[in-house]
This record gives structure tokens, sequence and C-alpha cells, in this order.
């Protein structure tokens, strides 16, 4: 499935890029790079509208999210920093590409989710700067819809002599204020998963074994807690499921999406952190018996692309829900899994702007950590001094993300070769 997904990415690739050449002029689309970008005037009221309902309370906003801003650029460079010994050693580096499965990748977007959440990652990131500029009293150029090779997006586009001739603080609000909106959409989707959790799921567990923050060598630590107890219980567990398979490996072929694990090697898979600790304690080259409820399988272990001394098959498993009897009988059992897809989605949206939006607060140039950062020590040293600060800064972390994103994701594209 992932590599048929990777054949769609590449077909959709050059049909759209084929088209976008061939009309280029007639459908007024301008090519950049790997970014294909149709700008237009429209919309510019509407961010207008948005700005003008409160300046101050923007402005505010935003005052109290630049120490914020601050707060993560030092954070997310601590990481980096804190996980360079291990970038050949134990490589994990995340592809925000939706509905692709790198393996060793330590996460996995679905294709439907991942989509919606990117989306939503762009369009508020460049619609912060928009709001926040005009707050500021800075023009917008345009507004328009781009393409990121095939994946699709937003942006605006702030007068740059308007930016330049700003006060340091009205910059300082305009580059922050991207990232900021895209935490604050992180917090607010956080928020509403949690909520439907604790409505109407059953006993869900919340959180990642730990997620790469994208293009860097950031992996957060294990992450999980149990959402249990909801006032209103919709589903019941009933077992692991897989949710995916790793391409090329030991269980592709074997093993299937969908399918219900019962027994790991014999032991009886009740929940999902069950099924974690008999097969972190697989070793490589032993035969792995997986009972499900359509049939006996048995996988051998190959290396893990992470850890070379760890057994390793390749699924990636959650909890298997049922809706439960009374509700399904009172409102159907379309609505409840309904109701559990938009948790779901939300959780996405968190997940994909606070790791976007944080990471682009990396203090190197051209993201906006890097604008943040240069502006900040223009207040006490000259131009020359902040760009001798600068510029090596940001090809050092340039370099090094290069680096990691070559070696991680190489290592894991070419187990799918």
């Amino acid at each position: 499935m992932e590599l048929n997904v990777l054949w769609y990415y590449a077909i959709g690739f050059i049909v759209i890029w084929v088209l976008a050449i061939l009309f280029r002029d007639k459908l007024k689309i301008d090519i950049e790079g790997p970014v294909l970008m149709r700008r237009t005037q429209r919309l510019r009221d509407f961010i207008d509208s948005i700005a003008k309902i409160n300046p101050r309370f923007w402005r505010w906003g935003m005052n109290i999210g630049l120490p914020v801003a601050f707060f993560f650029m030092a954070f997310i460079l601590y990481l980096l920093i804190e996980t360079l010994p291990t970038t050949f050693s134990n490589p994990q580096v995340g592809l925000i590409l939706p509905g692709v499965d790198i393996p060793g990748s330590p996460l996995f977007i679905p294709l439907g989710y991942g989509i919606i959440a990117l989306m939503t990652v762009m369009v508020i990131h460049e619609f912060g700067h928009g709001i926040i500029a005009r707050v500021e009293g800075v023009k917008i150029k345009s507004i328009g819809v781009l393409l990121l090779a095939v994946l699709p997006g937003a942006f605006v586009e702030p007068d740059e002599e308007d930016v330049e001739k700003s006060k340091r603080i009205s910059k300082l609000r305009i580059y922050a204020a991207g990232s900021i909106f895209n935490l604050v959409l992180a917090l607010i989707s956080l928020l509403i998963f949690l909520f439907i959790s604790v409505m109407i799921i059953s006993s869900v567990t919340v959180g990642l074994p730990g997620f790469t923050i994208p293009g860097t060598n950031i992996t957060t630590q294990p992450v999980g807690f149990n959402v249990t107890g909801p006032i209103f219980p919709t589903f019941h567990e009933d077992g692991v499921q897989i949710a995916s398979v790793v391409p090329n490996s030991p269980a592709a072929g074997v093993l299937t999406t969908g399918m219900i694990i019962e027994s790991i090697n014999g032991v009886n898979i009740t929940n999902y952190n069950s099924s974690v600790k008999v097969l972190n304690n697989t070793k490589i080259g032993e035969n792995v018996n997986i009972q499900t409820t359509t049939g006996n399988y048995t996988v051998k272990a190959g290396v893990n692309p992470n850890n070379s001394t760890r057994g390793y098959i390749g699924i990636r498993s959650g909890e298997h829900l049922v809706v439960n009897s009374d509700v399904g009988k009172a409102v159907g059992y379309q609505i409840p899994w309904f109701i559990y897809s938009l948790a779901n989605l939300f959780w996405w949206i968190f997940l994909l702007n606070f790791a976007v939006g944080t990471f682009n607060l990396l203090p190197m140039k051209p993201l906006d950590g890097g604008l943040l950062l240069e502006e900040l020590l223009g207040y006490k040293l000259s131009e020359s001094k902040v760009n001798k600060i600068m510029t090596p800064l940001s090809y050092v972390l340039i370099l090094i993300i290069a680096v990691i994103i070559i070696y991680g994701l190489g290592r894991g594209i070419s187990l799918l070769i």
C-alpha cells in the first residue's frame, strides 16, 4: 500500500507539473524551485477584517507569544545539540509525507488525516503572519495558494519595504506570528481531542513512542498517558489491532493492516502495552509466532533500523475498539466512528502544528526563528556583528539538518527499494 502511495505521489507530481508548465501563462502560475504558486489579491480584505477586530488584542497576544517563541527556540536548539551524538548510531527522522511509511521512522501519518492537518499547518501559519502584519500597518502584496512538490498550502506576502520600515518590536511580532499561531492551534486541537476522549472514548492511550521534529534528528521522549473513565462511554477495548505494516519489513507480505492480535509467542495480548512489551524483547533472527483472529502467522525478526542489536518485525499497532452495544442500538454504529475519526483528526492537527511550528523556530535563516534572533541581536549589536553571528550559525545548522535528513531518511528509503 505504502509503495503504491509513493507511486501515486510520483505520478501526481509529474501530471501536475506538466500541466502547470503548459498552462503557466493562462493560469498565472509562478514556478520558484520546487514550489508552484498562484498569487491573487483576494482575501486581503478578509485578513484586514480579522486584524481590525481588536488590534490591541493581537498586539498583546503576540507580546505574550514572543517569550514563548524564544523559549521554544532555545528548547529545540538544545534538543538538536543533545541528540547529535546519536545522529549516526540511532538515526530517527520522520518524513511528513502522508500515507508513506518509512522503515525506522518513528512517525507514520495516515494519508487523509495528514493532508488535512498539513493544510491547517500552512494556512494558519501564513495567515498568522498576514494578520499581525496588517495590525502593525504592513501592506499585504498578495495572497495565494502553493504546491510544494505535491503538498498543498497557502502563503501571504507582506510588503518587504513596509516590514523594513517597521519598529523592531513590530518585526518581532510579525516574524513570530506564524509559529505562535501554529502553537495556539496545536493547543486548541489537543484540548478538543482530550475533551472528545474523556467524554466518549473508552481507555485511550494518548501519545507516541517518541516522535521526530520534521527535518531533524530531534526525537521527543516517549509520550503516553491513559485517558480513562469517559463520562459517556461509547467504546470498549477488545484487543490490539495492526494499524499498518511497514513496507519491506519482515512482516510485509505476512501480516496485513486490520488484523487483530490475540497472542505473540504464546503470550496473550490484551492491550497495546502488552504487545509493545513482548515485541520489545524480540531477538534478531527469532521466529515470532503471532496468533490473530484470522489465523496463525510466523514472522522472522530482522534487524531494527534504529538499533542493530534489537529485533524488528515492522508493524505499528493500536487498540482495537468496539462500539458498545447499547450505544450502537441508540444512535447507530456510524456516528461513534465519525466522532472517533474526528478525535484522530484533531490529534494529527495538534501533532503536526506543534512539530512544524517549533521546528520553524530554529535560529537559522531563512526560518522565522533566524529572523527573530537576528532582530533581537540588533537591539544591542551593529548590523555587521549580527551578520557575523547569524551567517555561520545558519550555515552550521543547515549543514547539520541536511546531513541528518540525508543519512536518516536515506537509510529508511533505501529499505523501501
